[in-house]
Protein backbone atom coordinates (compact mmCIF):
# COMPACT_ATOMS: atom_id res chain seq x y z
CA UNK A 1 0.00 0.00 0.00
CA UNK A 2 1.19 3.51 -0.81
CA UNK A 3 1.98 5.93 1.98
CA UNK A 4 -1.06 8.12 2.56
CA UNK A 5 -0.19 11.80 2.56
CA UNK A 6 -2.28 14.81 3.44
CA UNK A 7 -3.69 16.43 0.33
CA UNK A 8 -5.37 19.83 0.33
CA UNK A 9 -8.77 19.18 -1.19
CA UNK A 10 -12.01 21.12 -1.68
CA UNK A 11 -14.39 19.07 0.44
CA UNK A 12 -17.88 20.39 -0.20
CA UNK A 13 -19.93 20.25 3.00
CA UNK A 14 -21.51 22.22 5.78
CA UNK A 15 -19.02 21.46 8.57
CA UNK A 16 -17.12 23.98 10.63
CA UNK A 17 -15.40 21.58 13.02
CA UNK A 18 -13.68 18.22 13.06
CA UNK A 19 -16.21 15.53 13.92
CA UNK A 20 -16.98 11.84 13.68
CA UNK A 21 -18.37 10.83 10.29
CA UNK A 22 -19.83 7.51 9.24
CA UNK A 23 -19.30 6.83 5.55
CA UNK A 24 -21.53 4.60 3.45
CA UNK A 25 -19.00 2.25 1.82
CA UNK A 26 -20.01 0.24 -1.26
CA UNK A 27 -16.57 -1.08 -2.14
CA UNK A 28 -16.54 1.24 -5.16
CA UNK A 29 -14.04 3.94 -5.92
CA UNK A 30 -16.26 6.94 -5.11
CA UNK A 31 -17.23 6.01 -1.56
CA UNK A 32 -13.71 4.70 -0.88
CA UNK A 33 -12.13 8.02 -1.85
CA UNK A 34 -14.79 9.90 0.12
CA UNK A 35 -13.71 8.01 3.24
CA UNK A 36 -10.04 8.64 2.49
CA UNK A 37 -10.55 12.39 2.01
CA UNK A 38 -12.42 12.73 5.28
CA UNK A 39 -9.78 10.76 7.16
CA UNK A 40 -7.00 12.89 5.68
CA UNK A 41 -8.78 16.00 6.90
CA UNK A 42 -8.70 14.73 10.44
CA UNK A 43 -12.23 13.47 10.88
CA UNK A 44 -12.89 10.32 12.86
CA UNK A 45 -14.17 8.05 10.09
CA UNK A 46 -16.24 4.88 10.45
CA UNK A 47 -17.26 2.77 7.46
CA UNK A 48 -20.80 1.37 7.25
CA UNK A 49 -22.54 -0.72 4.61
CA UNK A 50 -26.18 -1.64 4.18
CA UNK A 51 -26.94 -5.27 3.33
CA UNK A 52 -30.19 -5.41 1.35
CA UNK A 53 -30.02 -8.68 -0.64
CA UNK A 54 -31.97 -11.53 1.00
CA UNK A 55 -31.69 -14.06 -1.84
CA UNK A 56 -35.43 -14.27 -2.45
CA UNK A 57 -35.26 -13.50 -6.16
CA UNK A 58 -33.19 -14.74 -9.07
CA UNK A 59 -30.09 -12.78 -9.95
CA UNK A 60 -27.73 -12.80 -12.91
CA UNK A 61 -24.80 -11.74 -10.75
CA UNK A 62 -24.42 -8.60 -12.86
CA UNK A 63 -23.25 -5.68 -10.74
CA UNK A 64 -26.28 -3.78 -9.47
CA UNK A 65 -27.53 -2.11 -6.31
CA UNK A 66 -29.77 -5.08 -5.54
CA UNK A 67 -28.32 -8.46 -6.50
CA UNK A 68 -26.49 -11.61 -5.52
CA UNK A 69 -23.02 -10.06 -5.81
CA UNK A 70 -23.60 -8.03 -2.64
CA UNK A 71 -21.33 -10.33 -0.62
CA UNK A 72 -18.41 -9.48 -2.93
CA UNK A 73 -19.14 -5.77 -2.61
CA UNK A 74 -19.12 -6.04 1.18
CA UNK A 75 -15.79 -7.88 1.01
CA UNK A 76 -14.34 -5.05 -1.10
CA UNK A 77 -15.70 -2.41 1.27
CA UNK A 78 -14.17 -4.23 4.25
CA UNK A 79 -10.80 -4.33 2.47
CA UNK A 80 -10.97 -0.58 1.86
CA UNK A 81 -11.75 0.04 5.53
CA UNK A 82 -8.80 -2.13 6.56
CA UNK A 83 -6.45 -0.25 4.23
CA UNK A 84 -7.65 3.05 5.64
CA UNK A 85 -7.43 1.76 9.20
CA UNK A 86 -11.00 2.69 10.06
CA UNK A 87 -13.70 0.68 11.89
CA UNK A 88 -16.24 -1.04 9.65
CA UNK A 89 -19.79 -2.30 10.25
CA UNK A 90 -22.43 -4.01 8.09
CA UNK A 91 -26.12 -3.52 8.88
CA UNK A 92 -28.91 -5.72 7.58
CA UNK A 93 -31.47 -3.41 6.00
CA UNK A 94 -33.11 -6.08 3.82
CA UNK A 95 -36.49 -6.07 5.57
CA UNK A 96 -36.82 -2.29 5.44
CA UNK A 97 -35.55 -2.25 1.86
CA UNK A 98 -38.18 -4.76 0.81
CA UNK A 99 -40.97 -2.72 2.37
CA UNK A 100 -39.80 0.74 1.32
CA UNK A 101 -38.33 0.03 -2.10
CA UNK A 102 -39.42 -3.31 -3.53
CA UNK A 103 -43.08 -2.99 -2.53
CA UNK A 104 -43.12 0.57 -3.88
CA UNK A 105 -41.52 -0.62 -7.12
CA UNK A 106 -44.11 -3.37 -7.49
CA UNK A 107 -47.17 -1.26 -6.71
CA UNK A 108 -46.13 1.53 -9.06
CA UNK A 109 -45.47 -0.75 -12.01
CA UNK A 110 -48.72 -2.65 -11.50
CA UNK A 111 -50.57 0.68 -11.41
CA UNK A 112 -49.24 1.57 -14.85
CA UNK A 113 -46.59 4.00 -13.65
CA UNK A 114 -42.79 3.86 -13.95
CA UNK A 115 -41.08 4.28 -10.57
CA UNK A 116 -37.54 5.28 -9.72
CA UNK A 117 -36.47 2.91 -6.92
CA UNK A 118 -33.00 4.47 -6.56
CA UNK A 119 -34.50 7.77 -5.43
CA UNK A 120 -36.74 5.96 -2.96
CA UNK A 121 -33.79 3.97 -1.62
CA UNK A 122 -31.59 7.04 -1.14
CA UNK A 123 -34.24 8.91 0.82
CA UNK A 124 -35.52 6.10 3.02
CA UNK A 125 -32.75 3.51 3.27
CA UNK A 126 -29.26 4.80 2.44
CA UNK A 127 -29.69 8.26 4.02
CA UNK A 128 -32.44 7.14 6.38
CA UNK A 129 -32.40 3.62 7.78
CA UNK A 130 -28.64 3.04 7.52
CA UNK A 131 -27.62 5.97 9.77
CA UNK A 132 -30.46 5.13 12.18
CA UNK A 133 -29.28 1.52 12.47
CA UNK A 134 -25.74 2.70 13.14
CA UNK A 135 -27.07 4.97 15.88
CA UNK A 136 -29.14 2.15 17.42
CA UNK A 137 -26.02 -0.04 17.42
CA UNK A 138 -24.35 2.47 19.73
CA UNK A 139 -22.13 4.17 17.16
CA UNK A 140 -21.73 7.83 18.05
CA UNK A 141 -21.34 10.12 15.04
CA UNK A 142 -22.04 13.67 13.96
CA UNK A 143 -22.45 13.30 10.19
CA UNK A 144 -23.18 10.78 7.47
CA UNK A 145 -21.16 10.83 4.23
CA UNK A 146 -21.44 9.09 0.86
CA UNK A 147 -19.64 9.05 -2.47
CA UNK A 148 -22.38 10.88 -4.36
CA UNK A 149 -21.41 13.57 -6.85
CA UNK A 150 -23.23 16.56 -5.37
CA UNK A 151 -22.70 19.21 -2.70
CA UNK A 152 -24.49 20.38 0.42
CA UNK A 153 -24.13 23.78 2.03
CA UNK A 154 -26.12 26.32 4.01
CA UNK A 155 -27.56 29.08 1.81
CA UNK A 156 -27.68 32.60 3.21
CA UNK A 157 -30.11 33.52 0.45
CA UNK A 158 -32.64 30.84 1.33
CA UNK A 159 -31.67 30.39 4.99
CA UNK A 160 -31.86 26.65 4.42
CA UNK A 161 -29.51 23.81 3.65
CA UNK A 162 -29.33 23.38 -0.10
CA UNK A 163 -28.27 20.66 -2.49
CA UNK A 164 -26.02 21.81 -5.32
CA UNK A 165 -24.77 20.22 -8.52
CA UNK A 166 -21.38 18.55 -8.64
CA UNK A 167 -18.44 20.08 -10.48
CA UNK A 168 -18.46 17.09 -12.83
CA UNK A 169 -21.85 17.64 -14.45
CA UNK A 170 -21.62 14.35 -16.34
CA UNK A 171 -21.58 12.56 -12.97
CA UNK A 172 -23.91 14.89 -11.08
CA UNK A 173 -26.31 12.88 -8.89
CA UNK A 174 -28.56 15.58 -7.47
CA UNK A 175 -31.48 14.04 -9.38
CA UNK A 176 -31.13 10.84 -7.32
CA UNK A 177 -30.89 12.50 -3.90
CA UNK A 178 -33.31 15.41 -4.35
CA UNK A 179 -35.75 13.94 -1.80
CA UNK A 180 -33.45 14.47 1.19
CA UNK A 181 -35.02 16.53 3.97
CA UNK A 182 -33.57 19.53 5.76
CA UNK A 183 -32.89 17.28 8.76
CA UNK A 184 -30.95 14.87 6.57
CA UNK A 185 -29.07 17.54 4.63
CA UNK A 186 -27.72 19.30 7.72
CA UNK A 187 -26.07 16.05 8.79
CA UNK A 188 -24.76 15.01 5.36
CA UNK A 189 -21.27 15.32 3.86
CA UNK A 190 -20.54 14.74 0.17
CA UNK A 191 -16.73 14.94 -0.02
CA UNK A 192 -16.23 14.26 -3.74
CA UNK A 193 -18.69 16.83 -5.05
CA UNK A 194 -16.00 19.23 -6.26
CA UNK A 195 -13.93 16.56 -8.03
CA UNK A 196 -14.26 15.10 -11.49
CA UNK A 197 -14.50 11.36 -11.96
CA UNK A 198 -11.02 11.15 -13.57
CA UNK A 199 -9.57 13.01 -10.58
CA UNK A 200 -11.21 10.55 -8.19
CA UNK A 201 -9.87 7.56 -10.10
CA UNK A 202 -6.39 9.08 -10.22
CA UNK A 203 -6.41 9.78 -6.49
CA UNK A 204 -7.63 6.26 -5.72
CA UNK A 205 -4.74 4.76 -7.68
CA UNK A 206 -2.21 7.18 -6.20
CA UNK A 207 -3.00 6.29 -2.61
CA UNK A 208 -3.64 2.61 -3.31
CA UNK A 209 -7.06 2.28 -1.69
CA UNK A 210 -8.89 0.63 -4.56
CA UNK A 211 -8.40 -0.63 -8.11
CA UNK A 212 -8.84 1.31 -11.31
CA UNK A 213 -11.26 -1.15 -12.89
CA UNK A 214 -13.60 -1.58 -9.91
CA UNK A 215 -17.12 -1.76 -11.30
CA UNK A 216 -19.75 0.85 -10.57
CA UNK A 217 -23.44 0.13 -9.94
CA UNK A 218 -25.37 0.95 -13.10
CA UNK A 219 -28.71 -0.75 -12.50
CA UNK A 220 -31.24 -1.13 -9.73
CA UNK A 221 -31.65 -4.93 -10.00
CA UNK A 222 -29.45 -7.57 -11.59
CA UNK A 223 -32.29 -9.89 -12.65
CA UNK A 224 -35.55 -9.76 -14.58
CA UNK A 225 -37.91 -7.09 -13.25
CA UNK A 226 -40.81 -9.55 -13.62
CA UNK A 227 -39.31 -11.56 -10.75
CA UNK A 228 -39.92 -8.62 -8.42
CA UNK A 229 -43.46 -8.05 -9.66
CA UNK A 230 -44.52 -11.62 -8.86
CA UNK A 231 -47.48 -11.60 -11.25
CA UNK A 232 -48.80 -13.84 -13.99
CA UNK A 233 -49.27 -12.63 -17.55
CA UNK A 234 -52.27 -10.35 -18.03
CA UNK A 235 -52.84 -10.12 -21.81
CA UNK A 236 -54.35 -7.01 -23.34
CA UNK A 237 -54.37 -4.86 -26.45
CA UNK A 238 -51.85 -2.43 -27.85
CA UNK A 239 -53.78 0.40 -29.47
CA UNK A 240 -53.06 3.68 -31.22
CA UNK A 241 -54.28 7.04 -29.96
CA UNK A 242 -57.57 6.60 -31.86
CA UNK A 243 -58.29 3.23 -30.28
CA UNK A 244 -57.35 0.99 -33.18
CA UNK A 245 -55.90 -2.35 -32.09
CA UNK A 246 -52.38 -2.79 -33.48
CA UNK A 247 -51.13 -5.69 -31.39
CA UNK A 248 -51.22 -7.42 -28.03
CA UNK A 249 -49.23 -7.45 -24.80
CA UNK A 250 -48.76 -9.79 -21.84
CA UNK A 251 -48.88 -7.11 -19.15
CA UNK A 252 -48.68 -3.32 -19.10
CA UNK A 253 -45.84 -3.53 -16.58
CA UNK A 254 -43.56 -4.64 -19.42
CA UNK A 255 -43.74 -1.16 -20.96
CA UNK A 256 -42.67 2.37 -20.13
CA UNK A 257 -43.57 5.72 -21.68
CA UNK A 258 -41.26 6.50 -24.59
CA UNK A 259 -40.34 2.86 -25.21
CA UNK A 260 -39.72 2.02 -28.85
CA UNK A 261 -38.12 -1.42 -28.92
CA UNK A 262 -39.93 -4.67 -28.22
CA UNK A 263 -43.40 -3.60 -29.34
CA UNK A 264 -43.63 -6.31 -31.99
CA UNK A 265 -45.74 -4.18 -34.32
CA UNK A 266 -45.13 -3.64 -38.03
CA UNK A 267 -45.96 -0.04 -38.95
CA UNK A 268 -45.10 2.52 -41.60
CA UNK A 269 -42.94 4.49 -39.14
CA UNK A 270 -41.46 3.87 -35.68
CA UNK A 271 -43.96 3.61 -32.84
CA UNK A 272 -43.46 4.62 -29.21
CA UNK A 273 -45.40 3.95 -26.04
CA UNK A 274 -47.33 7.13 -25.22
CA UNK A 275 -49.67 5.83 -22.52
CA UNK A 276 -50.55 2.98 -20.17
CA UNK A 277 -54.18 2.47 -19.16
CA UNK A 278 -54.39 0.19 -16.12
CA UNK A 279 -58.20 0.12 -16.02
CA UNK A 280 -58.56 -0.87 -19.68
CA UNK A 281 -55.35 -2.95 -19.55
CA UNK A 282 -54.10 -1.32 -22.75
CA UNK A 283 -50.79 -0.02 -24.01
CA UNK A 284 -51.20 3.08 -26.16
CA UNK A 285 -48.65 3.77 -28.89
CA UNK A 286 -48.07 6.59 -31.33
CA UNK A 287 -45.55 8.12 -33.69
CA UNK A 288 -42.65 10.25 -32.51
CA UNK A 289 -44.60 13.51 -32.60
CA UNK A 290 -47.16 12.07 -30.19
CA UNK A 291 -44.55 11.52 -27.49
CA UNK A 292 -44.10 15.27 -26.97
CA UNK A 293 -45.94 17.27 -24.33
CA UNK A 294 -45.29 20.56 -22.60
CA UNK A 295 -47.30 20.51 -19.36
CA UNK A 296 -47.73 18.04 -16.53
CA UNK A 297 -48.64 17.85 -12.85
CA UNK A 298 -46.12 16.93 -10.16
CA UNK A 299 -47.21 15.59 -6.78
CA UNK A 300 -45.57 14.44 -3.52
CA UNK A 301 -43.20 17.40 -3.55
CA UNK A 302 -40.00 17.67 -1.54
CA UNK A 303 -38.73 21.25 -1.41
CA UNK A 304 -35.11 21.93 -0.55
CA UNK A 305 -34.14 25.53 -1.27
CA UNK A 306 -37.78 26.62 -0.96
CA UNK A 307 -40.02 25.95 2.03
CA UNK A 308 -42.78 25.58 -0.57
CA UNK A 309 -43.72 27.11 -3.90
CA UNK A 310 -45.58 30.33 -3.10
CA UNK A 311 -45.94 31.74 -6.60
CA UNK A 312 -45.24 30.97 -10.23
CA UNK A 313 -41.55 31.05 -11.10
CA UNK A 314 -39.23 30.17 -13.94
CA UNK A 315 -36.50 27.60 -13.49
CA UNK A 316 -34.99 24.62 -15.26
CA UNK A 317 -36.31 21.10 -14.84
CA UNK A 318 -35.38 17.57 -15.76
CA UNK A 319 -37.64 14.51 -15.92
CA UNK A 320 -34.94 11.85 -16.33
CA UNK A 321 -31.57 11.46 -14.68
CA UNK A 322 -29.59 11.48 -17.94
CA UNK A 323 -31.55 14.34 -19.47
CA UNK A 324 -30.28 17.89 -19.61
CA UNK A 325 -32.43 20.43 -17.83
CA UNK A 326 -35.00 22.32 -19.87
CA UNK A 327 -36.35 25.79 -19.26
CA UNK A 328 -39.72 25.63 -17.56
CA UNK A 329 -42.34 27.47 -15.55
CA UNK A 330 -43.61 25.98 -12.30
CA UNK A 331 -46.79 27.16 -10.60
CA UNK A 332 -48.70 26.18 -7.45
CA UNK A 333 -51.58 23.78 -8.16
CA UNK A 334 -54.38 22.11 -6.26
CA UNK A 335 -53.66 20.03 -3.14
CA UNK A 336 -50.07 21.20 -2.92
CA UNK A 337 -49.17 19.88 -6.36
CA UNK A 338 -47.24 21.84 -8.97
CA UNK A 339 -47.96 22.40 -12.64
CA UNK A 340 -44.86 22.34 -14.83
CA UNK A 341 -44.80 23.81 -18.31
CA UNK A 342 -41.72 23.43 -20.50
CA UNK A 343 -40.98 26.34 -22.80
CA UNK A 344 -40.50 23.74 -25.52
CA UNK A 345 -42.34 20.37 -25.58
CA UNK A 346 -40.44 17.45 -24.08
CA UNK A 347 -40.70 13.80 -25.03
CA UNK A 348 -41.69 10.82 -22.86
CA UNK A 349 -43.03 12.64 -19.80
CA UNK A 350 -43.60 9.58 -17.63
CA UNK A 351 -46.01 9.28 -14.67
CA UNK A 352 -44.20 7.75 -11.70
CA UNK A 353 -40.83 9.21 -12.61
CA UNK A 354 -39.36 12.22 -10.83
CA UNK A 355 -39.21 15.82 -11.96
CA UNK A 356 -36.48 17.93 -10.35
CA UNK A 357 -36.32 21.73 -10.42
CA UNK A 358 -33.14 23.81 -10.48
CA UNK A 359 -32.10 27.44 -10.11
CA UNK A 360 -28.67 27.48 -11.71
CA UNK A 361 -26.69 24.93 -9.64
CA UNK A 362 -29.13 24.81 -6.72
CA UNK A 363 -31.87 22.19 -6.43
CA UNK A 364 -35.13 23.93 -5.63
CA UNK A 365 -36.97 20.67 -5.06
CA UNK A 366 -38.78 17.95 -6.92
CA UNK A 367 -41.60 15.43 -6.91
CA UNK A 368 -43.35 12.60 -8.71
CA UNK A 369 -44.92 13.11 -12.13
CA UNK A 370 -48.66 12.51 -11.64
CA UNK A 371 -50.22 13.10 -15.05
CA UNK A 372 -50.09 15.19 -18.20
CA UNK A 373 -51.88 18.56 -18.18
CA UNK A 374 -53.34 20.94 -20.72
Amino acid sequence: MHTLVFIVIPICNNLTKKSTVIVGLSGGVDSSVAAFLLREHGYEVIGVTMAIWDGQYKSTGKHACYGSDEEEEIRQAREVAEKLGIPYHVFNCSRDYKQAVLEYFKSEYLAGRTPNPCIQCNQLIKFGMLPRMAEKAGISFDYFATGHYACVEFSEKYQRYVLKKATDLKKDQTYFIHRLSQEQLQHVMLPIGRFTKPEIKELALKVGITTEDLEESQDFYSGDYKDLLEVDDNPGNIIDSKGKILGHHKGIWNYTIGQRKGLGIAYSEPLYVIGLDKEANTVIVGIREETYNASFIVTDLNWIALAKLEETMECTAKIRSAQKEREARIEPWANGDVKVTFFHPNDAITPGQSAVFYEDEIVLGGGIIKELAN
